[in-house]
């Protein structure tokens, strides 16, 4: 457990890494796009926890022009400089949005979420949201709009509490890539699978893992199905548990 913690973004949905208290107690809120009338659209949202970027995904961005929302914490902005002047320089293509300063789970109680100790109090979540917000400022990026904490989980208060300080929850309708655990094959199948309205999450963040080869397959496939690609601030976001509205 110590070593998925230290190396894994643990944003990663798989049931059966979660315990069934846990599950009870938190929300895992759902995303999905408004449709449009005579095409398919889908939102891409990509998580950067820690660690350095995954060049296989943000390469195939760039060359095929598939824009993104990329949710980063402080600590990924602090080692991956030159990532974010690729994002920066096609603002066409990335908006950058809050994933939390520190990629604590935004939990008000005392708990681990896949491995992953939480806020544990109020003042915690709060200073979570607010100092990943500030390292996006230092960047020079627009202020964000979105947030999504660490393991996309929440306690019910704590989804309020966000929503007080002006973010949208960023849930998601497909888990893309497990956390970016999964292998290459199921993580393009699932990609692959998304239909008008989803909201795909994965991972730009773990450039050593199957899964990473997986995202650039899948989206490959849905953008030669046809299917366009929008980010957040794109379209209307629909969320359940109060996220949105």
């Amino acid at each position: 457990m110590r070593l998925f913690q230290k190396h894994f973004c643990a944003i990663a949905i798989s049931l059966w890494a979660a315990s069934p208290g846990n599950a009870q107690l938190l929300v895992e809120p759902t995303l999905h796009i408004k449709a449009e009338a005579g095409g398919g659209r889908v939102a891409l949202t990509l998580d950067a926890c820690s660690g350095r970027t995954d060049t296989r995904i943000l390469s195939a961005l760039v060359e095929n022009k598939i824009p993104a929302t990329i949710f980063v914490t402080g600590i990924w902005l602090k080692h991956n400089a030159a990532a974010v002047e690729i994002m920066r320089a096609h603002p066409e293509l990335f908006e950058l949005e809050n994933h939390g300063g520190r990629h604590v789970p935004a939990v008000d109680t005392p708990q681990k979420i896949y491995g992953i100790r939480s806020a544990g109090s109020p003042e915690a979540v709060l200073a979570e949201v607010e100092s990943g917000a500030a390292a996006l400022a230092v960047t020079g990026e627009p202020a964000p709009k979105w947030f999504r904490g660490a393991t996309a989980e929440y306690s019910p208060s704590t989804i309020a509490m966000i929503r007080k300080l002006g973010f949208k929850i960023a849930g998601f309708s497909i888990n893309g890539d497990g956390g970016s655990l999964l292998g290459a094959k199921e993580t393009a199948r699932r990609i692959a699978a998304a239909k008008d309205g989803d909201v795909i999450i994965a991972h730009i963040n773990q450039p050593t893992h199957a899964a990473g080869e997986g995202v650039v397959q899948g989206l490959l496939a849905l953008k030669n199905k046809g299917l366009t690609f929008v980010r957040l601030d794109d379209a209307d976001g629909i969320g359940d548990e109060g996220t949105t509205d």
